[in-house]
């Protein structure tokens, strides 16, 4: 699971196109690190990376809030 949070925590930075650390609990939306226009290019990047496929029906910023959030979305997709 620390694999696959690294993972996340990169490409979250190559979309925010920061080198800034992400915390795996730290809300993306609040501390400024995505927002809506982003969530986009991060759900393509994250079906990429992880072949899997999100449905429309899943993008919203609840399920995208943090490191962790994504982690275990990505699980159970998996």
């Amino acid at each position: 699971m620390v694999d696959q949070q690294a993972r996340v925590a990169a490409i979250i930075q190559a979309v925010a196109q920061t080198s800034r650390p992400v915390g795996t609990t730290e809300s993306l939306f609040d501390t400024g690190v995505l927002d809506s226009f982003a969530l986009p290019e991060l759900v393509a990047a994250l079906e990429q990376a992880f072949a899997i496929k999100i449905p429309d029906s899943d993008l919203n910023a609840d399920t995208f809030e943090s490191v962790d959030k994504i982690t275990a979305y990505i699980q159970a997709r998996s």
